[in-house]
C-alpha cells in the first residue's frame, strides 16, 4: 500500500473564483498579480529579482494550472515544455474564505453553513462576551476591540498592553477572535488559558477560531510575533479524509497547524515546526521515515501570514522561489506508489485592497513517480483533492459529497 502527501501552499490562489464578485473578490489573482509586478520589476528586493523563477513549480505544471485559470498564461514565467504532473484547479464550494473551510473542503467536507463574523464597528465585539471573558479569567480589561492587522495593533497598543496587563483584543474579515498577548510580561500559557475561555464562551456567536497571538520584545520597534501561536478551531462538522483515514488504520501526520486547523480531530501525529524552512524541513524527515498507508498534511503558513496579509509582493515571490528551490528534495524521496498533491486553501492577493484574504480557485498538482500526467481541468470542488487522495488510499467509504450531483469523483491517478 502506498502513501499520500498533501502539500498546502497557504493563500496561492490562481485568480478570482466564479463567485468572487460575491466576497468583493472580482479580479483577485494571487500567483497572476505576483508574476506580473515580477515581470516589470516591481517586486525587486535584496532577495530576488527579475521575472518570476518557479521552474521546478512550473515543470509539475503550476503555470499551466494558472493559465487555464485566469485565462492567459502567468507573464515571464516559461512554458517552454510539458508538465510532468497533473494539473487544473478547483473551485471553493464553502460559504467562506477562510483557513478551516478551505482545509475541510480540501479534505472532503465543504462548509455549507454560514460563520459567525464580527461587524466592523469600534466596539467590534458584543458587550455581553467582552464582560464574560473579563470576568472568568481576572482581567483588569482589553484593549484593541476593533477590526486590525496583527501586526499594527501590535505596534501600536503592545506597551499599553505591558503596562496595563490587558490583552490586546481584534478580529478580521474571517470569522476569529485574536487575542495578542507578550510571551513574558502576560504569559503565555495564561494567554492559552484565556483563549480557552474565550473560544467556550463565544460559541452562540459561531465564530470559526479563537486564535492566540504571542509577542516579544519591549517597545513598538522590537515586538513582534513568535512561533508559539495557537489556533483553538471548532471541530469539522463531518469526519474528513483525516478521521476517515485514521479510523481505518492508517497513518496520519499533521505538520505545522495543521492539528489546530482540524481542532485535533483526526490528526494523528503533530509536528509542530514554525516558518517554510522548517516545515519543509519536518517534510522531508517524516516523507524518508513514514511506512506505507501514511497520509501527510502540512501547511506553509508564512506565504499567507507573513507576505499576503501584509500586502508583500516581494516577500511572497521571494518564499515561491525559495520553496520551487526546495521542492526537488521532496521529489527525490517520494516513492514508486505514492501521491503527492500541491495545492492551497483561498487566495491573499498581496496586491489587492485591504489585507484580507481573496476568493479564488486554487491548483490542483499530482505528481509521484507512477502518476500519469496531463490536465484534470476545472474541478467543481476543493474536495476533489480529498477524494482522489481517498481512492488512492483505497478508503472505501468517503464522505456523502462523492455522490452528490455535482461534486467531486476525484481525478484520475
Amino acid at each position: 500500500m502506498s502513501r499520500a502527501f498533501l502539500l498546502v501552499l497557504d493563500s496561492l490562489g490562481v485568480g478570482a473564483a466564479p463567485d468572487a464578485e460575491t466576497f468583493g473578490d472580482a479580479g483577485s489573482d494571487t500567483l497572476g498579480h505576483i508574476a506580473e509586478a515580477c515581470a516589470r520589476g516591481d517586486a525587486n528586493s535584496a532577495n530576488r529579482s527579475g521575472p518570476l523563477n518557479l521552474v521546478n513549480l512550473t515543470r509539475l505544471g503550476l503555470s499551466a494550472a494558472a493559465a487555464a485559470s485566469r485565462g492567459k498564461p502567468l507573464p515571464g514565467v516559461c512554458e517552454s515544455h510539458t508538465p510532468t504532473g497533473l494539473y487544473g484547479f478547483a473551485s471553493e464550494q464553502s460559504l467562506g474564505k477562510d483557513t478551516p473551510s478551505g482545509h475541510w473542503e480540501l479534505a472532503g467536507v465543504p462548509v455549507r453553513f454560514p460563520w459567525g463574523y464580527f461587524p466592523r464597528t469600534v466596539p467590534t465585539f458584543p458587550a455581553p462576551l467582552i464582560d464574560a471573558v473579563i470576568r472568568e479569567a481576572g482581567l483588569p480589561g482589553i484593549l484593541g476591540d476593533c477590526h486590525a492587522s496583527g501586526t499594527e495593533i501590535i505596534a501600536a497598543l503592545g506597551q499599553a498592553h505591558i503596562e496595563t496587563g490587558k490583552p490586546i483584543f481584534y478580529t478580521s474579515a474571517d470569522s476569529v477572535l485574536q487575542i495578542a498577548a507578550h510571551e513574558t510580561h502576560f504569559g503565555l500559557e495564561r494567554l492559552y488559558d484565556l483563549c480557552g475561555i474565550a473560544r467556550r464562551l463565544i460559541e452562540p456567536y459561531n465564530i470559526a477560531r479563537v486564535i492566540a497571538r504571542p509577542f516579544v520584545g519591549e517597545d513598538a520597534d522590537g515586538f513582534h510575533r513568535t512561533g508559539n501561536r495557537k489556533d483553538l478551531a471548532v471541530p469539522p462538522p463531518a469526519p474528513t479524509l483525516l478521521a476517515l483515514h485514521e479510523a481505518a488504520g492508517g497513518s496520519v501526520i499533521s505538520i505545522g497547524k495543521i492539528g489546530d486547523i482540524y481542532a485535533h480531530q483526526g490528526t494523528g501525529r503533530e509536528v509542530k515546526a514554525d516558518g517554510n524552512a522548517a516545515l519543509f524541513d519536518c517534510l522531508l524527515a517524516e516523507t524518508e521515515a513514514v511506512p506505507d498507508n501514511a497520509l501527510v498534511l502540512v501547511n506553509f503558513v508564512d506565504f499567507d501570514m507573513l507576505y499576503g496579509h501584509r500586502r508583500d509582493i516581494a516577500g511572497y515571490a521571494a518564499a515561491l522561489e525559495a520553496f520551487d528551490r526546495w521542492l526537488p528534495r521532496f521529489e527525490a524521496l517520494v516513492r514508486p506508489g505514492d501521491l503527492a498533491v500541491i495545492t492551497a486553501d483561498h487566495g491573499c492577493d498581496p496586491s489587492w485592497p485591504g489585507s484580507d484574504h481573496t476568493r479564488e480557485n486554487v491548483p490542483v498538482i499530482g505528481f509521484g513517480p507512477d502518476v500519469t500526467a496531463g490536465y484534470i481541468g476545472h474541478r467543481e470542488s476543493f474536495a476533489d483533492v480529498g477524494q482522489s487522495l481517498a481512492m488512492h488510499l483505497q478508503l472505501v467509504h468517503f464522505p456523502i459529497w462523492v455522490n452528490l450531483r455535482g461534486f467531486p469523483t476525484g481525478f484520475r491517478i
